[in-house]
């Protein structure tokens, strides 16, 4: 028992010291609320007290006097919760090995070599093991991770990996931005980030020079954290192969495989994270295209599937129920629809009453396909596969207008819920979760998360009113959603 007893009390003494550390951490980066729930003690070490934890205040640049902790401490098991222990070591180069109590720590000690002494690095933290160092780092919001990387090296290496990203998608802790590709009045395409918890918009590099004026691409997620571009067609060279994609957690672009054919203004999707192109139009004597294609980012090669029935230039699709639907013109300018079936690689053309009354941008969420059935976007309809027709699903009552601005370019999910995004950069969210619910008896099912836009588009459209313009030229030409 008293050994028991002792064992506690030392424990306690480490985790004081560790509480100290993590205070002047606090000093440093007030981002790091230790105090919040997600930060609890309880879950970094069990069920031991935790009495040494006070509330974290805000005092910034004091000196501060910590009790440094034994670097050759086993704490292997302190945090058994997260099994992040294996992961840092081989992720993070330069952590010492654990010594066991019972472990002499001089029995093996040898003088080192220049080289050697090269190879030793500094802790992420200083006095804190690397796992828990990486438990702290995890929690700082995804808005201040561009400062983090600054601090030093290690801490750019670390953020700059898939270790770091993929422990926060683990335990939950991923968040969702909204990325929007847009083209202004001179033509050019722009790339920006919205971050629906602290509602800001984030300044993003530029998009590569291929891209900065292409058109008719296509845009697809895969992984969660690549935006791909792909396809499109250069004023000056004529139709492309060419793909890019750019990297949420590293916040760079890269260069992919190109594609098998050239192609622009052609449908696009992604089943089991495999990007599938098929349709759209090229330069030559067969320019409405049939032919399709599959890019496996597990292979880093595409892949030709079968035709399409008949030569297409999609002007809508979705994934629901397993298919994919696109809905376009073909080579006589009439309207048809075709839907893939990706377990037998076979096209068949479509006729119902969903493609009847298919016209606007949708998307399948909880097994429900949700399509805008406004120019602004304040109304939803949804696709009732019983009667094979679409019903009215919600009207918000607040009604933007007819302008260009207002129109709604892109309906995505973000966090359990419906976006919809305007040419103006205004956003709303729609709670789906209860459909039987009213709006006018339920405000909170839909929210403007991003009003300026409004008021920007406003004083644009008065100004071009007053300078005789035809209006706003810039619009949304893609939106996604990433997670990191």
């Amino acid at each position: 028992m008293l050994r028991r007893q002792k064992n506690i009390s030392l424990t306690q003494a480490i985790i004081n010291d560790i509480c100290q550390l993590v205070f002047c951490l606090q000093c440093t980066f007030p981002a790091l609320l230790i105090t919040a729930p997600s930060v609890s003690f309880e879950v970094l070490f069990g069920t031991l007290p935790y009495s040494c934890i006070v509330n974290v205040v805000k005092l910034c640049f004091l000196p501060c006097a910590v009790t440094p902790v034994d670097s050759v401490s086993c704490y292997c098991k302190v945090d058994s919760g997260l099994k992040t222990v294996v992961g840092a070591r081989k992720f993070v180069p330069g952590t010492k090995l654990c010594i066991q109590p019972d472990t002499n720590p001089n029995a093996h000690r040898r003088k080192n070599s220049r080289r050697e002494k090269t190879r030793v690095q500094p802790p992420l933290l200083p006095g804190l093991p690397d796992d828990l160092a990486i438990a702290c780092l995890i929690r700082v919001p995804r808005v201040e991770h561009s400062k983090l990387r600054l601090v030093c090296k290690r801490w750019y290496r670390l953020l700059s990996g898939n270790f770091f990203y993929s422990l926060r998608k683990s335990l939950g802790m991923a968040e969702e931005w909204v990325y929007v590709i847009k083209r202004d009045r001179d033509g050019r395409i722009s790339l920006h980030a919205y971050d629906p918890i602290y509602q800001l918009w984030q300044s993003l590099p530029p998009v590569p020079g291929e891209y900065s004026v292409a058109l008719g691409f296509g845009c697809a997620v895969l992984s969660g954290c690549h935006l791909y571009l792909f396809g499109g067609k250069d004023p000056l060279k004529g139709s492309m192969r060419r793909v890019i994609f750019y990297n949420a957690r590293t916040n760079k672009w890269h260069r992919a495989p190109d594609m098998l054919r050239k192609r622009h203004l052609f449908g696009s999707c992604v089943i089991n994270n495999c990007l599938y192109v098929a349709g759209g139009e090229c330069e030559g004597i067969q320019r409405t295209l049939r032919s399709a294609e599959v890019y496996d980012p597990n292979r880093n090669r595409w892949s030709f599937i079968s035709d399409m029935t008949t030569a297409m230039v999609p002007f809508i699709g979705v994934v629901h129920n397993g298919a994919w639907f696109l809905k376009g013109l073909g080579s006589n300018r009439n309207v048809m629809c075709e839907a893939y079936s990706q377990e037998t690689d076979t096209w068949t053309p479509v006729s119902n009453g969903m493609v009847n009354g298919w016209h606007n941008p949708s998307i399948s969420l909880n097994g429900q396909l949700y399509a805008l059935d406004c120019q602004d976007g304040c109304k939803l309809k949804v696709y009732d596969r019983a009667t094979d027709s679409w019903k009215k699903f919600i009207d918000s009552k607040l009604h933007l207008g007819s302008s260009r601005a207002l129109d709604a370019a892109a309906l995505v999910p973000l966090n359990g819920k419906l976006c919809i995004i305007r040419n103006n950069m205004s956003i709303s969210l729609v709670d789906v979760s209860s459909p039987n619910k009213r709006v006018e008896s339920n405000p909170h099912l839909w929210e403007n998360i991003a009003r300026k836009g409004h008021v920007r588009s406003i004083v644009r459209n008065l100004w071009s009113t007053i300078a005789g313009r035809g209006g706003l030229k810039s619009h949304i030409v893609h939106c996604q959603v990433l997670q990191a």
